[in-house]
């Protein structure tokens, strides 16, 4: 039987974030390059399965282009090729799955723009949760979304005149996409148990170029050095060794490590960083395909730069907005004992995507497994809980304050 060999551009975990410029998919591939068809998929020939009656489709096929009429000036006959896409694009939807999405050749184009890393937008990462309600995984720093006062958790109804009761992350895009310095109106409903939640409100906000951070590190004056982790880009393993280079050359022992409102990115980068803290071999999070396919172990690659330094300790700030590269990184150091996880619950974003080529611009974004923890732990089952529980309310953050930061400053002074 003839085999089509489809392009794979690589495995992605993170969550479908929109910042508003475009879907960001945190990649993680086996390889470190986001299209560099690191692996080839094999289909076997696209001939009708025998199994498979597809007598009513062509049946709806046929009546369709037979006897359907125009009646609105606005509206066109679709061409064949619409046709098939909007085929395929029922199918994929029947899996009940939001990260299991066929990107048409303009989506597919806009996937590739936004996981270059720099983009149009209002720079926000939005999700389905499990009620399939559209919502802020969390705004970037420094960008129009935060500015705009947009918040992790926040309940996306409204963009522009458009409802998202129903709607996809991927047309939800689409719709607060738009050229640089224009606005767009979003109506936001905070969770009930925040400040001022169960209202609704609006906010316009104004559209710009996006670029995704990366890191930042300081030292503090109480001796705790800090690494801010915004993103698990390309490059961002090679920024954390330096930055590790840097507190090592500090002199101190204690180190914060800060992934709040991180969506993730490339799993090399977070199976590298895990590296610094974990002997050769230990487990970091494990690929599970529930018997499609043999499952893949990523383990540390053993630097272990810490081993044997009873002073060092660490802790890691984590939120709602800690997904997918985020959670397997803080779930490898919180369950090998290396690092005490302090703030809220984290994520849930547990699920690994394929992206396939299969044509004429077309991809297929498909769910091929879920991320297990080094306990066996998936973590798409409510995400990951801290050691220490500190919230930080909306008011805190409008008067500056981080009871989240606080807490796991305490914790590393007093051990």
């Amino acid at each position: 039987m003839r085999k089509v060999q489809l392009q794979a551009l690589g495995v992605l975990c993170a969550v479908v974030l929109a910042f508003g410029g475009g879907i960001y998919a945190g990649v993680v591939g086996r390889q470190q390059q986001v299209v560099s068809a690191a692996d080839t998929y094999v289909l076997e020939s696209a001939e009708q399965p025998k199994d498979v009656d597809m007598t009513q489709f062509w049946k709806a096929y046929q009546l369709l282009n037979q006897e359907f009429v125009v009646t609105h000036a606005s509206s066109t006959f679709p061409t064949k090729q619409k046709q098939i896409y909007g085929a395929i694009k029922g199918l994929t939807d029947s899996f009940g799955d939001p990260y299991t999405v066929f990107l048409p050749p303009s989506d597919a184009q806009i996937f590739q723009e936004d996981v270059s890393g720099s983009f149009g937008g209002v720079g926000m990462q939005i999700d389905n949760n499990a009620k399939g309600q559209l919502v802020v995984v969390s705004p970037l720093k420094d960008t129009p979304a935060a500015r705009a006062g947009i918040r992790s958790g926040d309940f996306i109804l409204q963009i522009g005149t458009t409802t998202t009761d129903g709607i996809s992350v991927t047309d939800a895009v689409k719709l607060i996409r738009g050229p640089k310095g224009t606005p767009v109106a979003i109506v936001l409903m905070r969770p009930g148990d925040a400040p001022g939640g169960g209202k609704t409100f609006t906010v316009s906000v104004v559209r710009d170029t996006i670029n995704i951070p990366i890191i930042n590190s300081y030292k503090r004056d109480d001796g705790i050095f800090v690494i801010e982790l915004y993103s698990f880009s390309e490059n961002s393993a090679n920024l954390f060794r330096d930055a590790l280079r840097q507190f090592v050359q500090s002199g101190d022992t204690k180190l914060l490590l800060n992934v709040r409102g991180n969506p993730g990115g490339y799993l090399d980068a977070a199976v590298t960083m895990a590296s610094y803290f974990l002997p050769v071999g230990a487990t970091v999070v494990t690929e599970d395909s529930q018997g499609k396919q043999n499952n893949a172990v990523h383990r540390s690659l053993g630097y272990n730069i810490f081993n044997g330094n009873q002073n060092f300790k660490m802790a890691v700030l984590v939120d709602q907005g800690s997904a997918s590269a985020s959670e397997i990184l803080a779930g490898a150091l919180q369950q090998h004992g290396v690092a005490k996880l302090v703030g809220t619950r984290t994520f849930g974003k547990g699920s690994v995507q394929q992206l396939v080529d299969i044509g004429g611009g077309a991809e297929l974004k498909i769910t091929i497994a879920r991320w297990l923890t080094p306990n066996g732990t998936s973590i798409s089952d409510g995400g990951l809980r801290p050691d220490i529980s500190a919230a930080r309310s909306n008011d805190d953050i409008t008067a500056g304050r981080d009871p989240q930061l606080d807490a796991a400053v305490v914790y590393l002074l007093n051990n």
